[in-house]
């Protein structure tokens, strides 16, 4: 007999745990507001603690939040639709489509002069963008590190907190980010983010119809996604949280971008694939559904077992991890599949292995176990200080799995 406590999937007593412990992080200022979400299965359950912004309105179960590279995820399923229709193929070079990545240099040495360069060996292909290793991206170091950092900025290509506001449509963002040469070899190592901009071209192209059409009629609609999007419409705007960061001269909380009026209240020029988005607990319920059911949702398929399967496998290799660094320690334990990242050893309190998902930057995250089908999902207002996943987060992976029934 299961204890009156007990739920399918979660004991009650600690899941008022987990809430006493999202309560805390709340009422001593490390966030505004959040929205969590814990599932096993069918079995679902949300918290929705603070405030939408510092002195607002209370956040609910539909509150929007700015979701940053949780959209990586999100543009890999979309890419790989496209490769179960035969209009991409995975280890295809992308010239064909992305002419403006054709015929790449690449820098002799990372931190020489964006002039002193060699012939790439190969050209980019789809498998490169989708696991980042296309020679290019975020760089882990202070802004500027780099001439190449320096280059990207200069040239609004929005490789860094998320600006919609400041980066071009897609095809001059592209052509500008083709003056540029490599950073590496292709195939060579993992570079975070960049890749899964540039899939964000290559699928409206190769969809003909803009991303971010092709995203809500290929995803969004199909899975009930109804809040996900680049933007949020005028009507949308009093679910819509306030973000904050910890600004970077003084240290204290000030806010990186309003609700009302601010870089997401209107559409943007370039809808980007890497950290666009714009969701709720409940759209990303959805979509983590869609996944652990084998690419099904609702009796329809939106893509193959088997890809999912290949999505959230590690793709990179002992050699790859060595190079690659986004904070230490990290490839020790995880590998990197389509667009998330993959647990590959088990050292942490919530994180088994198989676990798959991605951070948000700009305060949340997200996981899926598909041996034990859990999903989590932890939406706040307020971005990171570092790669490294902060107290909050933490501590909200600690909680969801102590509440396990079994």
């Amino acid at each position: 007999m299961i204890p009156a406590e007990q739920s399918k999937g979660f004991v009650k007593s600690r899941l008022d745990r987990l809430r006493a412990t999202l309560t805390g992080h709340v009422e001593h200022g490390g966030v505004p507001g959040l929205v969590a979400l814990v599932a096993r299965g069918d079995d679902a359950h949300v918290e929705a603690i603070g405030a939408r912004s510092v002195g607002g309105g209370p956040v609910a179960r539909d509150t929007l939040f700015r979701v940053a590279s949780m959209s990586k995820p999100v543009t890999a399923v979309a890419t790989m639709i496209l490769v179960e229709e035969c209009r991409l193929r995975l280890d295809d070079p992308v010239d064909e489509l992305l002419p403006e990545l054709a015929d790449r240099r690449v820098l002799r040495h990372l931190d020489g002069p964006l002039d002193d360069t060699v012939p790439a060996r190969r050209p980019i292909t789809v498998r490169d963008l989708l696991t980042f290793r296309m020679g290019t991206g975020i760089l882990m170091a202070p802004p500027g590190s780099y001439p190449i950092q320096q280059a990207m900025d200069a040239l609004q290509l929005g490789q860094g907190m998320p600006r919609p506001s400041v980066v071009p449509e897609p095809d001059e963002w592209l052509r500008r980010l083709g003056t540029l040469p490599l950073m590496y070899q292709p195939g060579e190592r993992w570079v975070y983010s960049t890749g899964s901009d540039v899939l964000g071209v290559l699928i409206a192209r190769a969809a003909g119809r803009p991303f971010e059409e092709f995203l809500r009629e290929r995803l969004f609609e199909p899975l009930g996604m109804t809040s996900t999007g680049f933007s949020v419409a005028p009507e949308q705007l009093d679910r819509f949280t306030t973000s904050y960061w910890t600004d970077p001269a003084t240290g204290a909380r000030a806010v990186y971008d309003e609700a009302d009026g601010g870089e997401w209240a209107t559409p943007p020029a370039f809808p980007a694939g890497a950290a666009g988005l714009v969701s709720t607990v409940d759209d990303f319920y959805a979509f983590s559904r869609m996944l652990l059911d084998g690419g099904r949702s609702d009796g329809e398929r939106i893509l193959s077992r088997a890809s999912v399967e290949l999505l959230t496998t590690d793709q990179l290799t002992p050699e790859q991890k060595t190079l690659s660094n986004l904070v230490p320690g990290f490839f020790d334990t995880n590998g990197w599949g389509f667009g998330c990242s993959v647990v590959t050893r088990h050292t942490e309190l919530g994180h088994p292995v198989g676990q798959y998902g991605w951070t948000g930057g700009l305060g949340t995250v997200w996981g899926v176990d598909p041996k034990d089908r859990v999903t989590g999902v932890l939406l706040t207002g307020r971005a990171f200080t570092s790669p490294v996943p902060p107290p909050v987060v933490q501590d909200f992976w600690t909680s969801a799995y102590q509440a396990l029934a079994d």
